[in-house]
């Protein structure tokens, strides 16, 4: 029997590793293929029985497993971050999320004929979605940086909200169901040790952080075994009091001034990624085929209710003076799918009602799991084909994830999104960081290839990734993930090995790849230019001005980044190969100091060239202006002469002409005389 129990524990840690693995693979939730897993062992091959496995532990093990769930979900919810993204995500996750619960609620007591009690805890249950189903599925759609971000923002904020509701339900349900305690006196404890108890350990506990009173690999620990202790007592001092005091005691922790939760928050996803897959394994071999298809046709209508009136109406309300357009309303509208909260938590739920007598209670687990196996299955299939219908669908993704916030990190990241493209810089460095967010870039302090970082960073835009921190150990992890996450061409590294250490353990195929900006540039070449007063510069490459130009002046030693094209594209520069830049280019490079004086001196015998060249152009012109001058007298002159030859050729002729009137009018006169003395003769030749 032990040897059963033993063999049984491992086959559920490697199911769950499994599932892990090929949820991440196809790129879909892992809470499918351990739905999938879980109903496999389950009802089908009826080979895993977690009731008989686990015997009376069963309820303690789901009880704190769904503790640590709702504390993990309980410590993101910080209410700075639903007033910094956006309208939407605050109306989403307050009205959006009543209108979902009053359209489910009535849904479930009508066509399933739940009572109201029951009706209204399932409408709770599924209000919630989870960063945990949204987040794969918007890797695989990639819908506008816009609708993924509130996408991811609703998940993460309406987690814990979602939960806390459930709680506040299931605790009035299990007060007024108990008919030995007065209802108002039982709530009102209740409400008092899990509002008034959660807020005081939380409190508590964010001192003892704050003034580092456990050691730090103790820390974690000890946050973990005292949520655990508070758990149990409240539920001491008054039956199921303790889901609300835990969820309380993390909602504090995570707004408490000074209180850095960073290590915790990401050990306890750590630790509930674990409890998630071995949890949801057990919870779907207890269910019930059969009960499944007792719902029948009523399970699909609540189905179509949640579908398609409760998440469209949710969405146009909660719109209301946003500034969405309806083709994102329609998409938000399709894309809702639910997740492990609501299956972890209405398990528990389901168990403790039946031990109260409500015999209903035993149908709202095979419910929940029908609701959460329709919508993300269904979503997952259609989500990418209707964000193409709507046009939401992102273009190539041009923006970087720069991993490493040193200054020539700082100064890229500046450099590049003045020109409009995306840059997010992640690091383990706070005062790096710090830098980064005064000149008021968006930063990720931690590890990029955390789960904490898979769940909070927004990758929306982002499309290739750049290596370029100090920390040699981590470079090749974060490498090796974005790879899988991102492809292996849209990652690259900066060579920051060292040949007598690393090599030693790092394959030479991943050191080959190590050639970001260059084969030789390293992460110390350039901390050492920068140090020495480096410069970024960007030059237009134009017909005008061609790379070899661009050499002529920098040099050698100017190291090409990367370049912008026309249509928008960033090109980044890695490999031994000599790159061939187009014209029309903006080209980025690092100038070190050497770079840059020669670019002063020959920018001095270019200004000295252009200044003897513009004097011998003002000569030029100045010889040009004298010989048209000349030649303007030349034709000045000319036309004088010719007005003096046409004067001479008109006198010439006017005397030519006078003299022949004066012969002609001289004849004449002659001819009158002759013919005068004519006539006197023959008169006198008559009187004779």
């Amino acid at each position: 029997m032990v040897e059963h129990i033993t063999g049984m524990l491992a086959l559920i840690g490697v199911l769950s590793l499994v599932c892990q693995w090929v949820g991440w693979k196809l790129r879909l939730p892992a809470i499918l293929p351990l739905l999938l897993c879980g109903l496999l062992l389950g009802p089908g091959l009826d080979v895993l029985q977690p009731d008989e496995l686990f015997g009376d532990l069963l309820f303690p093990i789901i009880s704190l497993g769904v503790a640590v769930i709702l504390f993990e979900g309980a410590l993101t919810l910080n209410f700075k971050e639903i007033n910094e993204h956006g309208r939407m995500v605050s109306h989403l996750v307050s009205v959006g999320a009543l209108i979902t619960w009053a359209c489910i609620a009535p849904a479930a007591h009508y066509i399933l004929g739940f009572d109201w009690s029951i009706a209204c805890l399932f409408g709770a249950l599924v209000v919630v979605t989870g960063p945990t189903v949204i987040v794969p599925m918007l890797r695989t759609v990639q819908p506008s940086a816009k609708l993924s971000s509130i996408l991811r923002w609703e998940g993460i904020v309406i987690d814990p909200i979602g939960a806390l509701l459930a709680v506040l339900v299931y605790e009035y349900i299990a007060v007024t169901a108990d008919p030995t305690t007065h209802v108002l006196y039982a709530l009102g404890l209740t409400l008092l040790i899990g509002l008034g108890g959660g807020a005081l350990s939380g409190y508590l506990v964010g001192v003892a952080l704050r003034r580092n009173l456990f050691p730090h690999y103790l820390k974690n620990t000890a946050v973990l075994t005292i949520m655990l202790g508070i758990f149990v007592g409240s539920n001491l001092l008054q039956e199921e009091a303790g889901l609300l005091t835990v969820t309380v005691m993390g909602i504090w922790l995570a707004n408490m001034r000074g209180v850095d939760i960073a290590d915790i928050l990401e050990f306890k996803e750590t630790l509930t990624v674990l409890l998630i897959s071995a949890l949801f394994i057990l919870l779907a071999a207890r269910l019930d085929s059969n009960a499944m298809l007792d719902l029948g046709w009523g399970g699909i209508l609540v189905l179509l209710v949640v579908m398609f009136i409760a998440r469209p109406l949710s969405i146009w309300v909660s719109g209301i003076g946003t500034n969405l357009t309806s083709q994102d309303k329609w998409f938000l509208s399709w894309v809702a799918p639910r997740g492990i909260v609501a299956a972890a938590i209405s398990s528990l739920f389901a168990i403790k009602l039946e031990a109260l007598g409500f015999s209903s209670a035993s149908s709202i687990v095979p419910l929940v799991f029908m609701i959460i196996i329709g919508t993300v299955v269904i979503q997952s299939l259609t989500a990418g084909t209707w964000a193409k219908i709507l046009g939401v669908k992102q273009g190539s993704a041009q923006g970087l994830l720069i991993f490493g916030a040193s200054k020539f990190s700082r100064e890229l990241a500046k450099l590049l999104t003045s020109k409009n493209v995306p840059v997010i810089l992640a690091d383990n460095n706070w005062d790096s960081i710090r830098q980064a967010r005064m000149d008021n870039i968006p930063v990720y302090f931690g590890n990029p290839a955390s789960e904490h970082a898979e769940t909070y960073m927004d990758l929306s835009g982002i499309g290739r990734v750049l290596v370029m921190s100090p920390y040699r150990q981590l470079n090749p992890l974060v490498t090796f993930h974005f790879q899988d996450v991102l492809g292996d061409d849209k990652v690259y590294g900066l060579n920051n090995s060292d040949a007598a250490s690393a090599r030693h353990q790092l394959s030479e195929s991943y050191l080959q790849r190590l050639c970001l900006f260059g084969e030789n540039v390293s992460y110390a070449k350039i901390a050492s230019i920068m140090a020495k007063g480096g410069q970024l510069k960007v030059t237009n490459i134009t017909d005008n001005f061609s790379f070899d130009d661009f050499l002529k002046r920098y040099g050698d030693t100017a190291i090409p980044l990367l370049y912008l094209t026309k249509e928008g594209k960033v090109k980044v520069i890695s490999g031994s190969k000599l790159q061939e830049y187009p014209v029309g280019i903006e080209l980025i490079c690092l100038l070190p100091v050497e770079a840059q004086q020669q670019a002063e001196i020959q920018r001095a015998i270019d200004e000295e060239k252009l200044r003897l060249a513009k004097i011998e152009a003002e000569q030029q012109a100045k010889i040009a202006a004298k010989q048209r001058e000349l030649q303007l007298a030349e034709e000045k002159l000319q036309r004088k002469q010719q007005e003096l030859n046409d004067f001479e050729a008109q006198q010439q002729q006017e005397m030519l002409e006078e003299e022949r009137n004066e012969l002609i009018h001289n004849e004449g006169q002659d001819k009158q005389t002759e013919l005068a003395n004519t006539k006197l003769s023959v008169k006198g030749d008559e009187g004779n």
